[in-house]
């Protein structure tokens, strides 16, 4: 378990503690560390204070907003771009 200030967080979960205390998992171990990151599907929970959501800035959606496309080519970044695949022959034998 990781317990620290929260400061940052993306659209992924990805997120940066500071001043993070390391708990083991039978919890007599503890290793504390300036600056952890987590990456977002790790996290199962995350335990916030009450006030912590009013005291967030309004977000319009733009800031988190997936990007699709725009790199090299038409394909956003998946396979060899319409070669075809292992096994995707153009028929013959």
């Amino acid at each position: 378990t990781d317990n620290g200030r929260l400061v940052n967080c993306d659209a992924w979960m990805n997120i940066n503690l500071r001043d993070v205390i390391c708990t083991s998992k039978d919890g007599d171990k503890f290793w504390k560390m300036k600056e952890c990151y987590v990456r977002g599907s790790s996290v199962k929970y995350i335990r916030l204070p009450e006030d912590a959501i009013d005291r967030v800035p309004e977000d319009d959606g733009q800031r988190h907003a997936v990007r699709r496309g725009g790199g090299r080519g038409d394909n956003g970044g998946r396979g060899r771009g319409g070669r075809g695949g292992r096994g995707r022959g153009r028929g013959g034998g």
